[in-house]
């Protein structure tokens, strides 16, 4: 009877699955969070600092600024000269060729000795010079490179680009080296180009060393900020000098941040930064919900609607995937209210942008829009039962982007010229995705056990299969049923339980009676009683099995389990009484066996439950007073509930004594109207 139990079943494994479900959220947490470093400050020349002092923590150096340091860099590099190897066996290789053609080929038929000997010793001097390929040799002097390191026998020598030769210069020396002595017209004879090839190859990690050992004087900074020194206060301009410092100081804390000692206790940071937000969620939980703390698949849609959240906006950012507000962030909190409660919904909301703020550049605007869209969506969508309603959320929650953005912009900039038009875009397709949170309700019910207020409205339309069956096989059942829904859903809105649930698992909980519809009161017609022919403990068998029949037949229409739990509660661990009662009377002093007339149960476990008991037997018992008079109904009322808590039907179950008076109240009035009871008018006196 009370809220809570006040000592609750302990056990292991539901700690267990609490402690890893909380190690799996931090750690799938702090694994996708980008660990690069991050200067979180805009800043640009001829502007306004709009933060706060800023004072250098450690020493730093004042860099160059990038255009001085390419003009100054590319000036030592101007006399820069890569290094390349001398392949000599290229040039023995193919004068030992021209050798061996000369002394058993036609060689020795087109040339004299004396021209022979005249090609060997140019080829020779050329191969000791070096060929370079022709594209090589044409992408050097492009690049203004004066000449070349070549390194004969580990031994670099100096060669201006003038005299190295390409394949074809070296064909056009051969020709015209001595046009006195050797005539170009014999020298064709020869085949001159078989024995030409390239002999100069780059020695890439030479030429990065030389270039790294050139560079390694070079001056990076022309200057340094001591620790403690100010750098700029808010409203001072940026200038050229202060932007060139904040530069400076931008890459060195980058810089420092891509250590591994660095990256190391930033991943700590993050990981007792995602535990402290989680352990205060818990803790919240366990103190003022417990019935979502104890509850598995609560627990779980929580932990995971937070876990993604974190987990996109992390990989939105360290892949600069499109603007993380695009992202519906007010999706998280309708999903929770939906299927949790309001509360929960916040603090679930806070504690997902509180850990999504971490990895943005600029978290305060962040948290100040995010928070602001949350406590709209949760307002403006206290119960979602029609799609209609999405809509009018969606619009207020784009609005108060929308609004509070152009606030924001109006206290930071002064200037309407200036607005970020791109971010009334991303709130428009912000809104389009929060859309989307009707379809995904439907997935979080099947993945998560839930039942939203959607599926119940759709559930307790009487046009149904199963609803419209039951209207037309067991009338008197259904317009029981209809009553009992009435009577429920009002004593629900009057203690603050959930009507639309009570109203649905009202609807369903006699479906059972189907299966024998003749066998029950509210169904017989002509005065046949099928039960006359039957045991007392076999009339209570047949109407027992209307709950077993009713589960069976739920299980067949695919149900949810909390209808189904109203069909299995809603008699609780009570006895069918006429004929438990009729047997006693017809056996005194003897005890029958109880379980032949006790119904399954169980005994009802939720408020809504124990309602749905307390109106069905009213609601059936009002049906045999002789006359229906505000005495008479408020009478049948207070015994009728007053034997079911007496019996003990309620102990496991979170109402009150005052939710029982108020329940009682509610179905008084309400019955009173269902009868049309009217005051005894008095009669004339003669």
């Amino acid at each position: 009877m009370s809220r809570f139990n006040l000592k609750p079943n302990f056990s292991y494994r539901d700690l267990l699955y609490k402690v890893l479900i909380f190690i799996a959220t931090v750690a799938v947490i702090t694994y996708f969070m980008p660990r690069d470093g991050k200067f979180n400050y805009q800043f640009d020349i001829g502007t306004p600092w709009k933060y706060g002092q800023l004072i250098a923590t450690f020493d730093f150096p004042i860099y160059k600024d990038e255009q001085i340091v390419k003009h100054e860099q590319d000036s030592i590099l101007a006399t820069f000269q890569p290094y390349y190897l001398l392949d000599k066996k290229v040039g023995d290789s193919l004068l030992q060729k021209l050798r061996t053609d000369y002394q058993h080929g036609q060689l020795r038929q087109l040339l004299p000795p004396n021209y022979f000997a005249h090609i060997e010793r140019k080829l020779s001097d050329i191969y000791n010079t070096g060929i370079m390929p022709t594209d090589t040799l044409k992408a050097l002097r492009q690049d203004s490179t004066v000449g070349i390191m070549v390194i004969d026998d580990k031994l670099a020598n100096s060669y201006p680009l003038e005299r190295l030769y390409s394949v074809k210069t070296a064909y056009t020396y051969l020709l015209h080296a001595d046009t006195t002595a050797f005539s170009p017209y014999v020298l064709r004879r020869c085949p001159l180009n078989d024995y030409l090839s390239p002999n100069l190859t780059f020695d890439k990690q030479r030429t990065e060393s030389a270039k790294k050992e050139a560079l390694s004087n070079y001056s990076w900074a022309n200057g340094i900020v001591l620790s403690g020194q100010k750098i700029i206060d808010r409203g001072e301009i940026v200038n050229a000098k202060t932007y060139n410092i904040l530069e400076s100081l931008r890459k060195e804390s980058l810089k420092r941040s891509e250590s591994v000692g660095q990256k190391r206790l930033m991943w700590a940071g993050q990981a007792l930064y995602v535990c402290i937000f989680m352990l205060c969620f818990m803790l919240y939980l366990e103190l003022f919900r417990k019935q979502f703390y104890n509850n598995k698949s609560s627990l779980s849609l929580l932990f995971s609607l937070i876990t993604i959240y974190c987990v996109i906006t992390s990989l939105m950012m360290s892949h600069t995937i499109f603007n993380v507000y695009i992202l519906p962030y007010a999706m998280l909190p309708i999903l929770i209210r939906v299927f949790v409660d309001s509360r929960t919904a916040f603090l679930s909301h806070v504690i997902t942008i509180l850990l999504c703020s971490i990895v943005l550049r600029y978290p305060h605007e962040f948290i100040l829009l995010q928070l602001v869209a949350g406590m709209v969506s949760i307002y403006s969508l206290r119960e979602l039962s029609q799609r209609s309603q999405l809509f009018k959320t969606t619009f207020f929650v784009t609005m108060s982007y929308a609004i509070l953005y152009f606030a924001f912009e109006l206290i930071t900039e002064n200037d309407l010229s200036k607005m970020n038009v791109s971010m009334y875009i991303y709130f428009v397709v912000n809104g389009v995705l929060l859309l989307f949170t009707y379809p995904l309700m439907f997935l979080i019910e099947k993945t998560f056990g839930f039942t939203s207020n959607v599926t119940l409205v759709e559930l307790s339309n009487i046009n149904t299969p199963l609803l419209r069956r039951m209207a037309e096989t067991v009338p008197g059942t259904f317009q029981h049923s209809m009553q009992v829904a009435n009577l429920a859903a009002e004593a629900a809105n009057g203690i603050g339980a959930n009507s639309q649930l009570v109203r649905t698992g009202a609807l369903y909980h006699d479906i059972g009676k189907m299966e024998n519809p003749v066998f029950f009161t509210e169904n017989q017609t002509g005065g046949i009683n099928p039960h006359k022919q039957l045991s007392y403990e076999q009339s209570a068998q047949i109407v027992i099995s209307h709950v077993t029949n009713g589960l069976k037949l739920a299980d067949k229409n695919n149900l949810p389990k909390v209808i189904k739990d109203f069909i299995a509660t809603h008699h609780g661990r009570g006895k069918t009484k006429y004929f438990y009662i009729s047997w006693k009377n017809e056996h005194p002093g003897e005890e029958p066996d109880e379980n032949l007339f006790t119904y399954p149960g169980p005994n009802p476990f939720t408020r809504e439950q124990a309602i749905l008991m307390m109106a069905d037997a009213v609601e059936a018992a009002s049906r045999s007073l002789p006359q229906y008079t505000e005495e008479t109904i408020g009478n049948l009322v207070e015994k009728i509930i007053d034997s079911q808590v007496a019996d003990g039907y309620f102990r496991e179950c979170p109402i009150t004594f005052k939710d029982i008076a108020n329940v009682k109240a509610v179905f008084k009035e309400k019955l009173k109207t269902m009868y049309h009871t009217r005051i005894s008018y008095p009669e004339l006196k003669k």
